[in-house]
Formats: structure tokens, C-alpha cells, sequence
């Protein structure tokens, strides 16, 4: 399947479930102006965030590190793809300084694949987490990581820098993943949610549905992220950034999220946030917390 070209299909008509606020406000315009001042990259845009109005206008946002060029060419995903330019060592403080203003009590830090590097920019990571703790010493952080090859001493590095949650996607099904995502590998990805969570640092993993996976695929992923150690998961619809990229197969219900759901609550998750503009950092203050009831 990896092999195979993707086919270029108009757009669907997004069904009414899927309507997203539009990105205005007084709060959204500061945000963005922000972003722009200091010069920093956020997932919200380089990912076509369908809850950028949402968050933004709450006065939060996913800051990018490592620029916003990533080497690799996953076939869902929005993020420019190429050589990256080179580290900008003086992003970590600008990143500091502007969670400072904004005034965050929880920041959410993800960045672009960078396999240029000869520790994937997990020296970078832990620069960053380190000055934003420094200069915001009552925040807590996310990371949101990739998989940095599986290398335990890569990801040692961001575990040692001390956010509060580590983060890393399996993005869809096993049996998808070889056509989805570029590079990664669905039990690497697992192997680094487990080392994760044996530090005894909360782990956390999402996936896209729409993208031909079945119910019963779903549960499975489920299970291997469990048996991993994974405690938060996220679930969300899969929407097709461009019609180069990966087309999406079906548009699931509000009720089958919905049953996803309290089904993860159900086989032992402490959080699960599952509905159609579920994003990874949907809620994510959330998940700092290590308790939850089944309601």
C-alpha cells in the first residue's frame, strides 16, 4: 500500500458535525500577533488546525520548534516537507518569553521530524523545555515528540528537561500506518510510548479515524497503547489538507466518537478525548491530572 499513488478525489461536503468556529476575536488577533512578533511556528497553522479559532481565541496554542520544514512526507499531514534551515538558537527564550506573556499556565510544545540532525533535535528539545521552565517556573508543559528513531538516549534527553506529559501519536491503525506515515513505524512508535511510561512520566498517544480503519482496528490500538503504558488518549476525524495528500474514506459519527470513548475510559485510559475536531493537544491541561471517573 505504501507504494501506491494516492488517488485525487474532489472534496467531500463536510458533513454538518463538522462546522468549525471561525478564527476572529479580540483574543485570537493577539495570539496570532504574538506568534508573529517573536517570530515562532505553531501547529495550529502549519497543521491546518480545524480548532485555531477555539484555542486561539482561549488565548492558547501548540508552539512548533525546530522551524516549520520537516524531512519527512507523511501522507496526512499539512507541515511543509524539505530541508529544514538551520536551529535557531535563540528560539527556545522567544518561546520563554512569549508563554511568559501570554500568561500560559500549561503550554503545549511539538516540532517538525528533524532526521538532518544527529540526535533529531532532542538536544534542542531539552534547551527549550529547560528556558520555558526557567523564565515560567509554575508552568507545565506537554511535549508533543517524534520518534526520534527510537533512540532511548534521545528521549531520555526531553524526559530528563521535565514536562509534566510526553506525548508521541501513533496517528492511525497498524495495518494503515506503512501507507500513512512516513518513516515511522507503528511498534517504534509503541517502543517510545512504553519507554515513556516507564519513567513514570505520564504518556500520551492519539489517532486519526476516517481513514478506513475499522471499529474493531480502533480497539486494538486501544489495547497496544494500554499494554504500552499509555494513560491519555485522543481520537479525532481525519480531514484531508490538500488533495495531494491521503483522502478521507468516511466521516465518522458524533455517537461512534462518542462510544470510542467511554469504551477507552472502560478498558483503563485515565483520559480519553474523542470527537470529531479532537486534536493532540485538545484539552491537554486536562491531562496533567492523573485522575478520572467513567461517568
Amino acid at each position: 500500500m505504501s507504494n501506491q499513488p494516492i488517488k485525487k478525489t474532489g472534496r467531500r461536503r463536510l458533513p454538518r458535525w463538522l462546522k468549525m468556529q471561525r478564527a476572529k476575536g479580540e483574543n485570537y488577533s493577539r495570539v496570532k500577533n504574538l506568534v508573529g512578533i517573536n517570530n515562532l511556528h505553531t501547529i495550529c497553522t502549519s497543521g491546518n488546525c480545524p480548532n485555531i479559532g477555539e484555542c486561539w481565541n482561549a488565548g492558547t496554542a501548540t508552539f512548533m520548534i525546530l522551524g516549520d520544514i520537516c524531512t519527512r512526507s507523511c501522507k496526512f499531514c499539512g507541515v511543509k516537507t524539505g530541508k529544514p534551515l538551520p536551529v535557531d538558537p535563540n528560539e527556545p527564550i522567544r518561546l520563554a518569553a512569549s508563554i511568559k506573556t501570554m500568561k500560559l499556565k500549561h503550554a503545549v510544545i511539538t516540532s517538525v521530524d528533524r532526521d538532518d540532525l544527529n540526535d533529531s533535535g532532542s538536544g534542542f528539545w531539552a534547551e527549550t523545555i529547560m528556558a520555558v521552565k526557567r523564565l515560567n517556573p509554575d508552568v507545565t508543559i506537554e511535549a508533543l515528540i517524534p520518534d526520534f528513531d527510537g533512540r532511548e538516549e534521545d528521549i531520555t534527553r526531553v524526559i530528563n528537561a521535565g514536562p509534566e506529559v510526553i506525548s508521541h501519536n501513533l496517528e492511525t491503525v497498524r495495518r494503515l500506518t506503512p501507507g500513512i506515515r512516513s518513516r515511522a513505524k507503528y511498534d517504534r512508535s509503541l517502543g517510545v510510548l512504553k519507554f515513556i511510561a516507564s519513567t513514570g512520566v505520564t504518556s500520551k498517544s492519539g489517532i486519526m479515524v476516517g481513514l478506513g480503519e475499522s471499529d474493531k482496528e480502533v480497539l486494538e490500538t486501544m489495547d497496544d497503547l494500554l499494554m504500552a503504558g499509555c494513560k491519555v488518549m485522543t481520537i479525532g476525524q481525519y480531514l484531508q489538507p490538500t488533495l495531494e495528500h491521503y483522502p478521507v474514506i468516511d466521516y465518522i459519527t458524533p455517537d461512534r466518537f462518542e462510544q470510542y470513548r467511554i469504551t477507552g475510559l472502560e478498558k483503563g485510559f485515565k483520559f480519553v478525548e474523542s470527537s470529531p475536531l479532537v486534536r493532540s493537544s485538545y484539552h491537554a491541561e486536562k491531562h496533567v491530572e492523573t485522575e478520572v471517573k467513567v461517568e
